[in-house]
């Protein structure tokens, strides 16, 4: 009797460890001056499976990952958010940072409520190179968990 409660218990566990969920949510904000940049929070509302995108080499080198549709990988189904850009016509915009930053804890604050815990944050930037480069973004994946 008491083995099969310790079992039983021990299913029950084993379960709730991995029963458990990621979403991660994208903000992309533009470095590009004057409002042409676009600027973004991304959220994913579909499933994929990887496993119609994933091939096995045999050998290193022999792959049939041309026979992998690339187009098909793309989904239709996200949220979008409006942020503003970080640059205005004469610089550093502040006041848009500020803007951004609220909308994105905003953002945090909704997905927490809903149950996710923020988990990971990893971001990156690709910066203007100069003058006639004129392009960059400031990127950050928000990595949140729900049991």
């Amino acid at each position: 009797m008491k083995t099969s409660i310790l079992i039983l218990i021990f299913a029950f566990a084993t379960f709730f460890v991995q029963a458990q969920e990621y979403k991660i949510v994208t903000s992309i904000e533009s470095v590009v001056p004057m409002g042409i940049g676009r600027s973004r929070i991304i959220q994913n509302e579909e499933k994929m499976d990887t496993q119609n995108f994933t091939t096995e080499r045999t050998d290193g080198k022999k792959s049939n990952q041309n026979e992998v549709s690339r187009k098909s990988a793309k989904i239709s189904k996200f949220k979008e958010t409006k942020l503003l850009n970080f640059y205005s016509a004469t610089g550093i915009n502040f006041q848009n940072i500020a803007s951004n930053d609220a909308l994105i804890t905003a953002q945090i604050n909704e997905l927490i409520m809903g149950g996710w815990e923020l988990k990971f944050v990893i971001s990156g930037v690709e910066s203007d190179a100069g003058a006639k480069d004129g392009t960059g973004i400031f990127i950050t994946r928000y990595i949140f968990y729900k049991p």
